[in-house]
């Protein structure tokens, strides 16, 4: 008998009743299992070797006799088995023996591996163990747990512990603690997972994935039921495995596979492997449905060759060889009859690689190209409609049949209308001509196809009813399949009527969006600010962000419309008070009378910047804009309206700079560098009015180095800061409203310094100035460049007027006239910079200009660029079909030079022959002669 017996026969006062009935108590069964049988003042009467085992024991007698309660007591809580070492977890599981409810049965169940302490004095092999264990489940990302439902204690190891740190339930002893410790919309789901195991037959295996509470892991977690013999759950256990990157790659994988799959249904392109040792084909699923056949088909390379068309057959099979014989890559074209008997058109890539095992595989992909074909032959066939389209003058274009529904028409007319293109098609003559007007039909007489006739006045109904007065061109055409129909040019002429009203109302207000304009904001100022509460007196500059790339990208007639509709949404949501003035182009001013009175600068810059940040429908696009807004109010100094302005103007300036959609306050700060802007800006024009500035040239020679032309450059010799090129002071000089001014001088002085210039062989040099406040539309712009060729006086001919290319787009008829007029005298304009804005064929066929200047971008690659190269040539055919004379700007290099030579070009500019040169220098330049030519 071993001590600890002995002890316990001790304190027990003898074995009693165990000695007593020892041998009754070896024939109770007891499971395989670490089990003790104890009577009901808790002594240990019967015991296993598991049991034994457990407790460090040499066999069973050593427990018999002891106190239950001493051999397993709670720390904490965990309860603990003492051994000869220490003690170690357990769980104990009791119950009335079946036979004798005097008597108990308990089962001990080591959990250390599921709880965070081994015992002290644990056996160190047992102890490696169990590290091992938890450091793999650390590696897997695996906790386990284990469920008592009689007790409703919980179990888990230490990386589940570490699961759920965080949570409130790192230490949870129960099953309600742990699905608390989900996230709240995974509770429920909790809940009826531990439901459902309780209730799942023996030994099935159930799951869920749960997130935890902040939301950012999940967790697969799995569970299943033990029973004892009874037929009651005798635990439950489980793990819990982080899935949270598994999850995300298995996302990512989806996206990418969707992905993927979009790309090639919307590019209708499919992929394809091929085994030449097997034959067989393998199709991606949106190739099959390219080519008609059901997935389970089974595809051959003579089953493919079988649907290509007859006529392409022969030369597929040979396009195929180079891949089949010599793996190299391969793309074919070609028809393919799909079983239903339709046929499209396939472009096919194939290469060859070589799969795991090492053998080759052809692979590839075949995109359904039969609608791009079908495009290209359409446009193919209109293009001779488009060219006589054309040919007739480009304002607005309807084509009719013969029934007079309108078939297709050009933007211009939709907008002259006020339709939609949708909505004219279909449209009758009638239908769009006012009911006053008595004639109604097209007069082209049909009894002679091809007549051109002239109607000089016709009024026509815009879709709000208002009448609109055109100048009519009609003539006959036919169709690729032999139908006539009629072209007409709608001139609008309206203007001329309305011309009178339109300059009295401009006096005072803005012509596009009828807002008070400049002037008006001038005089209310004065009002304002002359009242003895001038200080509540605020004023607001707003500038739309990105207004710009809306001209650009949609034309004029888009930012138009944006402004207009802009012009409302302020007049229809500003607070009594307030005013809103348009100055000019995408600037807009509020001013308030009583800021006090709408809640002060901040909440009325707020209420404005939120009625300029909005969604504005325009040309069948939904345009998004902002607005950065700068502020000012009199700052006690005695500033006046102007003043305000220009503060103001400041500090949107310092909002536009920290991004779109800002607000600024003018500082103290602001108002002095803003002051310091317009001291720069009152030297500029005290060098405007004293001949401050000075002209350099840049020639433009032929082929042959002959100077034809050149271009003025203004520079100013700032008397402080040295010689300031143009992008130092043009800011400055278009924010004080200088550019007109600025032109006139550079334009004046160009012209009377040209007009010495020696002339070679009797052909005189031409003169280029660039225009940016002095353009065609502006006031007084003929009878200014007039009045300064006259006062030169140089030949008309050798005038020449430089304008960005989007100036020149969608000019209105005014415009248009006025530049014919100057044009008939001899002067030329020149389109500067072509092919950085959005124009097209038409546009190019539009402009009223004589010389086009490719821009420097271009010409910089055409010598090893075959895009740049491709435009150069495309503007140089264009510019000579209609006419034009083709200059090439930014030649800097002899390859350049030769390789513009030989498309065509009819001029040239740039540091190859020389930069910019003062006055002086340019004369001795001319002096000398035809300059010399790169390689000849």
């Amino acid at each position: 008998m071993t001590e600890r017996s002995e002890r316990n026969r001790t304190a027990s006062g003898g074995l009693g009743l165990a000695g007593a009935c020892a041998e009754t108590f070896e024939l109770v069964p007891l499971p395989a299992a670490p089990a003790l049988l104890s009577t009901a003042d808790g002594i240990v009467v019967r015991a296993t070797e598991q049991a034994a085992t457990l407790a460090g024991e040499t066999g069973p007698d050593a427990l018999i006799g002891c106190r239950l309660a001493e051999l397993v007591s709670r720390d904490g809580a965990v309860s603990m088995l003492r051994t000869r070492t220490g003690r170690i977890p357990v769980r104990p599981l009791s119950w009335p023996h079946a036979d004798d409810e005097q008597l108990r049965v308990t089962v001990l169940t080591d959990v250390s591996d599921l709880t965070e302490a081994a015992p002290a004095a644990a056996d160190a092999a047992h102890s490696n163990e169990r590290r091992w264990l938890i450091e793999a489940q650390r590696i897997a990302k695996v906790g386990s747990w284990v469920f008592y439902p009689e007790t409703g204690e919980l179990y888990r190891s230490p990386v589940l512990a570490e699961f759920l740190g965080g949570s409130g339930a790192e230490n949870a002893t129960d099953a309600g603690s742990m699905i608390a410790a989900s996230h709240p919309e995974d509770e429920a789901r909790a809940a009826q997972f531990y439901a459902d195991v309780l209730s799942a037959p023996e030994g099935e295996l159930l799951e869920v994935e749960l997130r935890d509470l902040p939301g950012k892991r999940i967790y697969l977690c799995t569970g299943r039921a033990e029973y004892n013999r009874s037929g009651r759950v005798e635990r439950v256990q489980g793990t819990v495995q982080d899935v949270t990157e598994h999850r995300a790659l298995e996302r990512q994988l989806r996206d990418e596979r969707r992905k993927l799959q979009d790309a090639q249904r919307i590019a209708r392109l499919g992929t394809w492997e091929w085994d030449p040792r097997s034959d067989a084909i393998r199709l991606s699923r949106m190739l099959h449905e390219i080519i008609g056949k059901p997935t389970t088909a089974h595809l051959t390379f003579d089953t493919y060759l079988e649907r290509v068309h007859p006529d392409d057959a022969d030369w597929v099979r040979q396009a195929w060889e180079p891949l089949i014989d010599r793996h190299e890559p391969i793309e074919v074209e070609h028809r393919y009859v799909r079983l239903d008997g339709t046929m499209r058109i396939l472009r096919l890539h194939g290469t060859a690689i070589k799969d795991a095992d090492g053998e080759v595989v052809m692979v590839g992909t075949v995109q359904d190209v039969t609608e791009q074909r079908a495009v290209v032959t359409r446009m193919e066939r209109s293009s001779q409609r488009f060219s006589d389209l054309v040919n007739i003058t480009p304002v607005g274009i309807g084509l009719f049949d013969r029934a007079e529904r309108l078939v297709d028409a050009n933007d211009a007319l939709c907008d002259l209308l006020g339709y939609r293109l949708e909505q004219l098609r279909g449209m009758t003559v009638p239908q769009i001509t006012h009911p006053d007007e008595r004639q109604t039909g097209l007069p082209t007489p049909r009894e002679r196809p091809g007549l051109r006739r002239r109607v000089p006045q016709r009024v026509l109904v815009r879709s709000d009813g208002e009448p609109v007065y055109c100048e009519l061109h009609t003539s006959s055409s036919v169709q690729d399949d032999g139908t006539q129909f009629w072209l007409v040019v709608f001139q609008d002429i309206t203007e001329r009527r309305r011309a009178a009203e339109a300059l009295r109302y401009q006096a005072t207000h803005d012509d596009l969006t009828g807002l008070p304009n400049r002037a008006a904001v001038k005089d209310l100022l004065l009002g304002l600010l002359g009242r003895a509460d001038s200080h509540r007196v605020a004023v607001l500059f707003c500038d739309i962000d990105n207004f710009k790339r809306v001209n650009d990208s949609l034309g004029h007639d888009a930012g138009d419309e944006l402004l207009v509709a802009l012009a409302r949404r302020l007049e229809g949501g500003l607070p009594d008070g307030c005013t809103a003035a348009r100055l000019s182009g995408d600037e807009f001013v509020i001013i308030c009378q009583d800021i006090e009175a709408v809640g002060g600068v901040d909440s009325l810059a707020t209420r404005v910047s939120g009625l300029l940040r909005t969604a504005v429908p325009v040309h069948g696009q939904l345009i998004r804009v902002s607005s950065s807004i700068g502020a000012a109010v009199p700052n006690g100094s005695g500033a006046g309206g102007e003043d305000l302005l220009r503060f103001a103007d400041a500090a949107m300036f310092e909002a536009k700079r920290r991004g779109t959609g800002k607000v600024s306050l003018a500082s103290p700060a602001l108002m002095a560098s803003a002051d310091r802007q317009l001291q720069l800006e009152g030297q500029l024009r005290e060098a405007l009015n004293n001949d401050g500035l000075v002209l350099h040239y840049q020639p433009v020679v032929n082929s042959d180095g002959v100077v034809v032309t050149a271009e003025a450059l203004v520079r100013w010799p700032h008397p402080d800061r040295g010689m300031l090129a143009p992008d130092a002071f043009l800011p400055v000089a278009e924010q004080g409203d200088l550019l007109r001014e600025l032109d006139r001088w550079v334009l004046r002085t160009a012209l009377r310094e040209a007009a010495t210039w020696p002339a070679r062989n009797g052909r005189p040099v031409g003169v280029a100035v660039n225009l940016a406040g002095l353009v065609p539309g502006g006031p007084e712009f003929v009878d200014g460049v007039a009045d300064i060729v006259a006062d030169t006086g140089i030949a008309w001919n050798r005038v020449i007027l430089e304008l960005v290319e989007t100036a020149l787009v969608d000019l209105p008829s005014r415009t248009r006239h006025e530049m014919g007029e100057l044009v008939a005298r001899g002067v030329r304009f020149a389109v500067d910079d072509f092919g950085t804005g959005y124009s097209s064929l038409a546009r190019l066929k539009d402009l009223p200009a004589q010389i086009i200047k490719v821009d420097r971008r271009f010409v910089a690659g055409v010598g090893g660029d075959a895009s740049d190269f491709a435009v150069a040539r495309a503007v140089v055919d264009m510019a000579r079909a209609m006419g034009r004379q083709c200059v090439a700007e930014g030649v800097e290099t002899a390859t350049q030079f030769h390789v513009l030579c030989g498309v065509g070009v009819d001029a040239y500019q740039g540091w190859l022959f020389s930069k910019a040169l003062p006055a002086r220098e340019f004369r001795d330049l001319l002096d000398r002669g035809p300059m010399p030519i790169p390689g000849a």
